[in-house]
């Protein structure tokens, strides 16, 4: 049982790439711009701005503030220590300062309690991550935010159609301002590397678009210093065709998510509380033995994911952190598992990870 079967997820959707291969017309077209309009119209905001990838989008967020004034050198961003490392990387590439905080090991995400705390005079912004497809937005968080006037920012890379519950709003729609990527493994996936923007911000939007296009708003006419970071037609094409399908896709997750946290009983292997708006980009379990459950799925021919071995705050490329104590983090990166959950598997197959992991020797 693979992992994720990306040929089968995606054999509904080729024909997409047929039509723009055969059009003569790949980047800045009618795609992108109807892409645009309904990803903005599906997550609840007035813009969507498409760029290369989730690190860029969340990188041209940071930038475009700096360009604004609202943002500057040294300025502090509280972001979860717990996240993939791109969340980390935006910031410290536009010369900010990442402000690690622990997560709630009942939910992995930012533990909303500790924030205020970590808030200093230097403090601009609150980054927060749906991980796992769970989101990580509190009404506490967003007080802090209006209390403090920070910018709240959301990496919603890996939460395409998550739910806040308290108001039945999207994530991407929650803060200021929202990076996506449309990896091609993420719920919604493209066929190879693809990001965007959300926002409700005018100028913030306009900007951005200028800056992923060499800092152009007017053809060979540079009001920024820019990067070339856009979306193509392909991208956008095969995007718009799944996002119509999307909400039943993230159903389906929901079911074999509910088998496991229905069916799995067992002393060594935790399933952390996760809502029931979450939308399973990964289906995370903490076991102590982390690598013997992993070998012994594999033997049963049950492919599983280790997101992430490493914590951000001991990667070498962030040495000056490596001798960090961060004890919650480093336990979820020491023990978690990720269960195979998406469109492509069955109910059936769900049950039987589910019995393999109650089977798994103590």
């Amino acid at each position: 049982m693979k992992y994720l079967d990306l040929k089968a997820v995606n054999a509904p959707y080729v024909h997409a790439a047929d039509e723009v291969l055969q059009s003569g017309w790949y980047l800045r077209g009618e795609r992108t711009r109807r892409f645009e309009q309904h990803y903005a119209d599906y997550i609840g905001t007035r813009h969507c701005v498409g760029c290369g990838n989730g690190l860029d989008a969340l990188t041209l967020i940071l930038r475009a503030y700096k360009e604004m004034g609202v943002l500057n050198d040294d300025d502090e961003v509280i972001v979860p220590a717990n996240t993939y490392i791109a969340s980390i990387l935006a910031v410290t590439e536009n010369r900010l300062e990442p402000v690690l905080v622990e997560p709630d090991i009942d939910t992995l995400q930012m533990d909303d309690t500790l924030v205020e705390q970590a808030i200093t005079r230097r403090t601009k912004a609150v980054m927060i991550v749906h991980l796992y497809g769970r989101c990580a937005y509190t009404d506490r968080i967003g007080d802090l935010c209006r209390s403090y006037g920070l910018k709240l920012i959301e990496d919603n890379a890996q939460a395409h159609g998550c739910l806040y519950a308290q108001t039945r709003r999207h994530t991407g729609s929650l803060g200021h301002a929202a990076a996506h990527s449309f990896y091609p493994t993420k719920n919604l996936g493209a066929f190879g590397d693809a990001g965007a923007v959300t926002t409700d911000d005018d100028e913030l939007a306009a900007l951005m678009r200028a800056m992923g296009n060499y800092g152009s708003a007017r053809h060979y006419v540079f009001d920024h210093l820019g990067r070339n970071s856009r979306i193509d037609e392909l991208q956008a094409a095969i995007l718009d065709a799944k996002l119509p399908n999307l909400d039943a896709a993230n159903r389906h997750r929901k079911e074999l998510a509910a088998i496991y946290m229905n069916k799995v009983e067992h002393p060594d292997i935790t399933i952390p509380r996760c809502d029931r708006d979450s939308v399973y980009h990964i289906f995370p379990v903490l076991c102590p033995r982390r690598d013997e459950l992993r070998s012994y799925l594999q033997e049963h021919g049950v492919e599983t994911e280790v997101h992430y071995p490493i914590p951000p705050h001991r990667q070498r490329c962030y040495d000056c952190w490596n001798n960090r104590s961060l004890p919650v983090t480093e336990r979820i990166h020491r023990e978690e598992l990720s269960l195979p959950c998406n469109p492509a598997m069955t109910t059936d197959e769900a049950e039987l990870v589910a019995e393999l992991l109650n089977n798994f020797p103590r």
